[in-house]
């Protein structure tokens, strides 16, 4: 399994994800997740129509290489029209799984990035595109592997059940998993998780507060909460209040809990969110409260 640091620092906030994050912002949340110790960084091109790749990449310039690693994504190429990220250039993502298309992805993410290499590169959300996955860009990031050129592979997704399929018939090393194992989604510890410690293929838990609705906001799964999920989340809420915990720390601590999580990811905006999360890290929570989550 890939050893990776945890927590991870996850770019996409730093691209203008919901709400506009300047240019110096971005680069003070990179420099303190460093000074706290952050070193590992995954970003994609989607995030931002390339515009978290450059962040980081500017942030972590003279940083010594051996030091840190980085995850990007391919799946997804850029081309001219109309970004919803806030300050994102002006270039939309689409879907191309093919050989072609994945190294020509990773060498425009290298080039924006500021790098030789990239440590892990992942098949960015292949829902509904398997086969092509697989005959493409999962078959030329074995070659990068092969060759050296990264040192893992593996898929990012927003679910478990393909994942699964992944893990049976594919050689990666690692999946990115978001919003599915959580204090309040456990859909990845039926089949997947297990299936991932049995073959030694590393968990990186992103989306570990279901994009909100587990740190005080509103939104479950990058829309409104319904109210059977705002009920789940008040149960947990009193259960950590029982114990005097913010249930967000709860949330973030409760992936790294499973031996097939290798790193946990947070997505921060500024630098008060980087540090209440790693101070939400570093509390020590109750065993009676993890086992009336459990």
């Amino acid at each position: 399994m890939i050893e990776l640091g945890s927590p991870g620092l996850g770019t996409a906030p730093l691209a203008g994800l919901y709400e506009p994050v300047d240019e110096q912002t971005a680069h003070s949340v990179v420099e303190r997740a460093w000074a706290l110790g952050v070193r590992y960084f995954d970003t994609a091109p989607r995030y931002g129509a390339g515009l978290a790749e450059r962040r980081l990449g500017a942030a972590l310039r003279g940083k010594p290489r051996s030091e840190f690693a980085v995850s990007t994504k391919v799946g997804r190429l850029l081309r001219p029209g109309k970004s919803v990220w806030h300050g994102a250039p002006q270039l939309v993502d689409y879907f191309d799984f093919s050989y072609d298309a994945a190294l020509r992805s990773l060498e425009e993410s290298l080039e924006r990035l500021g790098l030789e290499r990239v440590d892990i590169a992942l098949v960015h959300d292949p829902d509904d595109h398997y086969e092509e996955a697989c005959a493409g860009a999962l078959s030329a990031l074995t070659r990068l592997r092969d060759e050296g050129a990264v040192r893992a592979i593996g898929i990012g997704m927003n679910q478990a059940e393909l994942l699964c399929r992944f893990a049976r018939e594919t050689d990666v090393d690692c999946f990115l998993l978001a919003g599915r194992y959580t204090v309040l989604d456990r859909t990845a510890a039926t089949e997947l998780l297990p299936l991932c410690a049995e073959r030694g293929i590393a968990v990186i838990a992103g989306g570990v507060f279901n994009s909100g609705i587990l740190a005080g906001g509103d939104t479950f799964d990058y829309r409104s909460a319904g109210p059977d999920v705002v009920a789940r989340v008040d149960r947990l809420r009193a259960a950590c209040g029982r114990w005097d915990v913010p249930l967000a720390a709860a949330a973030v601590q409760f992936p790294k809990r499973h031996p097939a999580v290798a790193s946990v990811l947070v997505g921060c905006r500024t630098v008060a969110e980087l540090e209440e999360d790693m101070r939400l890290l570093e509390l020590e929570l109750p065993q009676e409260l993890w086992e009336q989550l459990a």
